[in-house]
């Protein structure tokens, strides 16, 4: 295949959904789109060390260092563009993106939430706050949302969504987990590679 959707993946963590799409793109899940950068904004995050592993270009971008958050945003895009990204991958990346960014990237940005949105999202609903949320609620379902990014948190347009079930004694860990394996890490990539094979087809705004 010729040309192939250039991806980044932004991250500030461990990088298990990273993981997911670099896996995919080994074995042929992705065949659409290529990971050619990794950006963090935390250092020394597991998640670098899987770019690294993969031979995969890898940035880390410190709002501390770089004060406003214009000049923390013009620093990614700036990376962005030098590597002729496309397309762009929130892979538990905990910044929240300005309006001015995600119009930039309208329809660009793919962003993976471990609830089916509207539930338990928007702002403050990240990482184990989800789980804690849902538990509390006692909702016998949840699952994972991948949609597209926009300037309300969670709020884009839903491209993919997985149900999980919650089972009598989970705690927030066990939940996350089991959404992770059953949804997560399989919505991700089947999202990466629905958007990108749509824009070499004619059908988005690539």
């Amino acid at each position: 295949m010729g040309h192939k959707i250039k991806t980044a993946v932004l991250v500030s963590g461990g990088g298990t959904n990273l993981q997911a799409l670099i896996d995919a793109q080994r074995d042929g899940s992705i065949t659409s789109a290529e990971i050619a950068l990794v950006i963090s904004n935390q250092k020394d995050v597991y998640a670098l060390k899987r770019a690294e592993a993969a031979g995969i270009p890898h940035e880390t971008v410190l709002r501390r260092e770089l004060g406003s958050r214009e000049a923390f945003e013009g620093k990614i895009v700036s990376l962005l563009e030098a590597n002729g990204i496309e397309l762009i991958v929130l892979a538990g990346f905990l910044a929240i993106l300005s309006e001015d960014f995600t119009r930039r990237y309208d329809h660009r940005i793919l962003n993976i939430h471990p609830s089916l949105i509207p539930s338990f999202c928007g702002e403050g609903y990240y990482g184990l706050r989800v789980h804690e949320a849902a538990l509390a609620r006692g909702v016998k379902v949840t699952g994972a949302t991948v949609h597209f990014v926009n300037e309300i948190p969670d709020g884009g347009e839903i491209i993919l969504q997985k149900a999980v079930p919650v089972e009598a004694g989970d705690t927030p860990e066990v939940l996350q987990r089991r959404v992770m394996e059953q949804a997560e890490w399989q919505l991700l990539p089947m999202a990466v590679e629905k958007v990108a094979g749509q824009w070499l087809a004619g059908e988005g705004r690539a």
